[in-house]
């Protein structure tokens, strides 16, 4: 069981669906539910898989919404010209790498790794983009290692 630690929130669904039509995005109502309830912070256990090749990773910390150093604005504006469109940034690992979840079409709700050293000069290239899970609840439910900390 994931727990969240250093957590920003609650927030209100009226203060996500601002965000959502600020960046004309739908989020999905899992992700949404974890913004309501802890709007960012740090996962216990924080381990993940990328895949077979690449290893696994940590989360280092989820965004939130609102005036924060961590904020889903900052780094919406930080990666929007370096992502596929229909990726938002919803957490990094401690390398510079971002976790995104997916808004549009096929990609609406699925959790993916963005690796920054693999980037390639046309942000729609999709070969440095891992899909890690299905589900923002099963990216959660996939994290492990110490739960102690």
């Amino acid at each position: 069981m994931t727990r969240i630690i250093n957590s920003n929130g609650p927030i209100s669904f009226e203060q996500i669906e601002k965000f959502e039509s600020k960046h004309g995005i739908s989020l999905s109502d899992q992700y949404r539910s974890f913004l309501h309830e802890y709007n960012g912070g740090r996962p216990i256990p924080k381990m993940f898989k990328i895949s077979d090749e690449q290893g696994p990773d940590i989360v280092r910390i989820f965004f939130g919404i609102g005036d924060m150093f961590n904020s889903l604005d900052k780094n919406i504006k930080i990666y929007e010209d370096r992502l596929p469109i229909g990726f938002i940034p919803i957490g990094s690992d401690p390398g510079g790498n971002v976790i995104c979840i997916g808004t549009d079409e096929e990609y609406t709700g699925r959790i993916y790794f963005w690796d920054h050293e693999e980037e390639s000069e046309d942000p729609d290239d999709m070969s440095n983009v891992h899909l890690i899970a299905d589900s923002f609840s099963e990216f959660l439910d996939q994290l492990y290692g110490d739960s102690n900390e």
